[in-house]
């Protein structure tokens, strides 16, 4: 193993209040009811479609996405900040000289604007998003073969961090050991329900201690 590709909201990153403003605020705009917080966040990493799919009804996924994004990108580095432990766990492992990037549905220009405004994108090799015309996202196996691809390494060479059962299939469909915390929006009682994973953690700082002995 020599690179590890991070999932961002909810892995490395807390994004949630931003994104729930974003979605009621094109709730609001298409005069649906608004969801409130806990709903919001156990919906998050799919992707925006399948978000805005389960929170306002597929019929008005189209009509919700442009309200989703203009106001996203008016409210993106409100309340947001990084997870315990992420500074910690990037820089140890930097120090290690594993190669370290983000594997995101996130917009890649959204994630790496803000992974620069919180600092850990000086720890990171690759940021790896979505908005590149192809319309890839996790779990579609193209895009974790981009993402080996970008970051230049075999699936044998590589595991996945992330925080949902999307980001272990994203994993699987890479043939990639996935490693999940319950920091994001499953806990660890539903990651194991879902996914059958026994590599789940409560946070990053006991993933980076039982998984890369790092002090």
């Amino acid at each position: 193993m020599q690179t590890i590709l991070f999932d961002l909201d909810g892995t490395l990153i807390d994004h949630f209040s931003a994104i729930h403003r974003a979605v009621a605020y094109a709730q609001r705009q298409l005069g649906l009811p608004t969801s409130d917080y806990a709903t919001v966040r156990a919906t998050v990493g799919g992707s925006v479609p399948i978000t805005l799919g389960k929170l306002c009804g597929n019929e008005n996924v189209e009509a919700a996405i442009p309200l989703f994004r203009e106001h996203f990108a008016q409210i993106m580095y409100e309340d947001v900040e990084a997870l315990a432990g992420s500074e910690w766990l990037l820089r140890q492992l930097k120090a290690k000289n594993y190669r370290l990037g983000v594997f995101t549905n996130k917009y890649e220009t959204h994630a790496k604007s803000i992974l620069e405004y919180l600092g850990l994108a000086q720890h990171l090799d690759e940021i790896i998003g979505t908005g590149h015309g192809h319309g890839f996202r996790k779990p579609d196996p193209r895009f974790t073969m981009e993402a080996l691809e970008r970051m230049n390494c075999a699936s044998e060479d590589a595991v996945m961090v992330g925080d949902s059962p999307f980001d272990y299939a994203a994993a699987e469909a890479g043939c990639l050991r996935c490693y999940l915390v319950a920091t994001g929006s499953h806990s660890a009682e539903q990651l194991a329900e879902q996914t059958g994973s026994a590599d789940i953690y409560a946070d990053l700082h006991q993933l980076g201690k039982a998984v890369f002995s790092l002090a």
